[in-house]
Parts: structure tokens; C-alpha cells; sequence
């Protein structure tokens, strides 16, 4: 039996960024030998175990031949004559299609280690075509080592476009998307993977609502990027910058995807997008397994992020309504979040991107100048039909007191 460090470990320590986790390869053995080990077997669809000490992921050698559309259309051999090489050829790109074995020889037999000096993000053979999953993997390594100068090659981004054109993407299960889609927006730069993905005709495919974003056009007064594609790109951007909050940057993604269904006699302007982003933002969540979080605050942003931004034009009672609506009261960390999705809307647009965003300041101050009233005081001065236009009454008073002191 043969162990090998395989895969991401390899890759981010030739890079020379940290490890976060480490995956290992056995070469000829079997279930049995591993269990007997003591090792505890995970996974439905081919043998990956854990050590019994560390807690790693030791995965069998494995080839796989695909039999059917889809992520789930394979059949595996861990027969313990697999090689490593073997093992190597079924990745989805080159800079993971490396290991190093227990004495620390480098073992690369599709020029991982050219590619990551290249900075290339280059598939392995055409069996990349079999797994649709790999054109997010592909967006989503784009995005992460951007900052490194990485970029897909272009004979995989025209693979990644022909399997968009065959129709391999439209076998893209769910989970699979927001797995994906998820890390992207975790990690650094989460718009250069939607926009990976526009450039190989997927992101139609996996966020259609996002896509026909792009060519619709906005007022040059408010928007002098124009195109609302373009400005949704630039407002995830900006999220980036201000919050490393999955729910924030996927709020900023979706708070105006109702512009793509604007009835095209009322352009460049968007009468009640907000109402109708609120109606898309639930058919995402409906077809894809958004966390509830992120829906919720992706909810709210896209109903009232112009109401934030009226923020001094609003009436004492429209404001208290907003931090009703917005549930600012009951959580308050939620409505932060709220703000920074705000602020990054805000500038996400061409000359706007170093402006203050006074309105969040504004914001929060009347927040906090409303939840200074006495809930509990009110509470026991009146009946329970009568509590909550009494505090609502006392939270404008308490506004309205600050708004003419500021």
C-alpha cells in the first residue's frame, strides 16, 4: 500500500499559500485493508475513508468512465492495481493533478507544476468534458487565484463553451450549483466567477436571471456604467471589499435582478423592480438550495435597498417602517449586513466606487436612537392589541427627535 498527498494540498504549498486541508491517495489496497486499519468509510459513490486519528480524507485510486449525462453518470474501478497515475488522469485540471509521495518526490504527469508557473488553469485531457461540474470548478479557481495572475486557458475555456453548446451544462444537478457557487462567493473575487462563467455561456444556464441582466440599460444619471449586467458585477465587487460575508455578497449579486423583466416601454427606468426582484430572488431559492439566510437578507435588500438610499428624503414614519420590514429590531447584525449590501450597491458604479456612503452612517444612528425607547415600559402601560402602535408611535417620536437635534 502507497500513500500520496494529492490534489489542493500539493497545489497551495507550491504556491506558497496555506494548507487548509490535506487529501491523500492509497495505491493498491483495498476497503477491507483500509477499515481493518481501522479507518472509518465514508461517501456512497466510491470508497473514501477517514484516519482514525487525523481525521483526513483517504481516498482510494480510482479510474471512471462515464456511462451517462450528468455528475452522477460514472462507474468507478478502486481496483488496488489503479496507479497513481491513473488516478491523476480522471482530474479536472492540471494544478490538481498532482501528488507527492511519503518520501516527497512530486509525481506530475500532466504539467501541473508548468501551468502553475504559467499561471494557467488548464484541463487535464477531454475527459473534462465528461463532468459538467468542472466548468464552475474552472470559474471558480479563476476567481480564487485571480490575485496570482491565474487565468483559464483559452483551449479550456472553448471546452467549457462547447460543453455549454452540447447541452452537458443543462445536467448540472442543483447541490452541485450552490456548492460551487457558495465557495465562489466565499473566497476572493466572487465576480470574476460569474463573470468566467458568462464568458463560456454557462452563467444562462446556472443563474439565467443574472445573465439577462446584461444589455439591459439604466439611467446614465445614476448608472454611467449603463449596462445593469455590468453594474451588478461592479456592486459584488464592491460587496467584496466591505464584507467577506457569504449572505452579503450574495445579496449584492441578486438586489436588482428584477431589472432583467422591466417591460421594455418603460427603459432606462426601472418602476417597480424592487417587487419583482423579491418574485425572481424566490425562484432562485426555489431551484437552487439557498441557505435561508442568504434568501432572507437577499429579500430585504432587494425591496428596500432604495428606500437606504433615500435615506434623508424618508419620512420619521417610513424609516421606523423600513427597520420594521427589515426586522432591524429582532436582528440588528442582520440589518448590518443589510447596510453594507446598501453601501455596496452605492458604489458599485462607474466614479462612485470611493464615495462615502453616508446614508448607512444615517441609518444607523436613527436605529439606535428607536431602539433606545422602553419596549418593556410600553408594554406594561397598555393592552396587547395596543403595544405595537404604541411602540411604533414612541420609535418615530424617538426619530424624529433625533432628525432635529442632527
Amino acid at each position: 500500500m502507497q500513500v500520496y498527498l494529492v490534489g489542493g494540498a500539493v497545489r497551495d504549498e507550491r504556491l506558497g499559500l496555506p494548507v487548509k486541508e490535506r487529501d491523500w491517495c492509497v495505491v493498491g489496497a483495498t476497503p477491507k485493508e483500509l477499515t481493518d486499519a481501522g479507518y472509518k468509510q465514508v461517501g456512497k459513490d466510491f470508497p473514501v475513508f477517514l484516519h482514525p486519528e487525523t481525521g483526513e480524507e483517504y481516498a482510494l485510486a480510482r479510474t471512471e468512465r462515464k456511462t451517462a449525462a450528468g455528475y452522477h453518470g460514472f462507474v468507478f474501478d478502486t481496483s488496488p492495481d489503479v496507479s497513481i497515475e491513473e488516478d491523476l488522469s480522471r482530474r479536472d485540471l492540471t494544478i490538481n493533478a498532482l501528488a507527492v509521495d511519503s518520501d516527497g518526490v512530486l509525481i506530475d504527469p500532466f504539467g501541473g507544476m508548468q501551468d502553475l508557473e504559467k499561471r494557467l488553469i488548464r484541463h487535464v485531457s477531454d475527459a473534462f468534458m465528461e463532468d459538467p461540474v468542472r466548468i464552475l470548478r474552472a470559474a471558480k479557481f479563476a476567481a480564487r487565484y485571480a490575485r496570482l495572475g491565474f487565468r483559464i486557458a483559452p483551449e479550456t475555456r472553448d471546452m467549457m463553451r462547447q460543453m455549454v453548446a452540447d447541452g452537458e451544462a443543462d445536467a448540472l444537478v442543483p447541490d452541485r450549483v450552490w456548492k460551487e457557487t457558495e465557495a465562489a462567493l466565499a473566497g476572493p473575487n466572487p465576480h470574476l466567477y460569474f463573470e468566467a462563467l458568462r464568458a463560456c455561456r454557462a452563467l444562462r444556464v446556472v443563474f439565467p436571471e443574472v445573465d439577462a441582466l446584461f444589455g439591459v440599460p439604466q439611467p446614465a444619471k445614476w448608472h454611467p456604467e449603463i449596462d445593469a449586467g455590468l453594474h451588478t458585477m461592479m456592486v459584488v465587487e464592491e460587496s467584496e471589499k466591505i464584507s467577506g460575508d457569504v449572505e452579503v455578497r450574495f445579496a449584492a449579486l441578486m438586489h436588482d435582478i428584477g431589472k432583467a423583466r422591466t417591460n421594455p416601454a418603460e427603459l432606462p427606468s426601472h418602476p417597480g423592480h424592487e417587487q419583482l426582484g423579491k418574485k425572481m430572488i424566490r425562484e432562485v431559492a426555489e431551484r437552487l438550495p439557498v441557505p435561508r439566510a442568504c434568501r432572507d437578507l437577499a429579500l430585504i435588500v432587494a425591496e428596500y435597498h432604495t428606500h437606504c438610499h433615500r435615506a434623508f428624503e424618508l419620512r420619521d414614519e417610513t424609516i421606523v417602517r423600513v427597520l420594521e420590514k427589515t426586522d432591524a429590531f429582532r436582528r440588528p447584525d442582520r440589518f448590518e449586513r443589510f447596510l453594507l449590501a446598501c453601501e455596496a450597491d452605492a458604489r458599485g458604479r462607474t466614479g462612485f466606487e470611493h464615495r462615502e456612503y453616508l446614508q448607512a452612517a444615517y441609518f444607523r444612528a436613527v436605529f439606535a436612537a428607536a431602539s433606545g425607547v422602553d419596549a418593556a415600559q410600553i408594554a406594561s402601560d397598555h393592552d396587547d392589541a395596543q403595544i405595537p402602535a404604541a411602540l411604533r408611535k414612541a420609535r418615530v417620536a424617538a426619530v424624529r427627535q433625533y432628525r432635529q437635534r442632527a
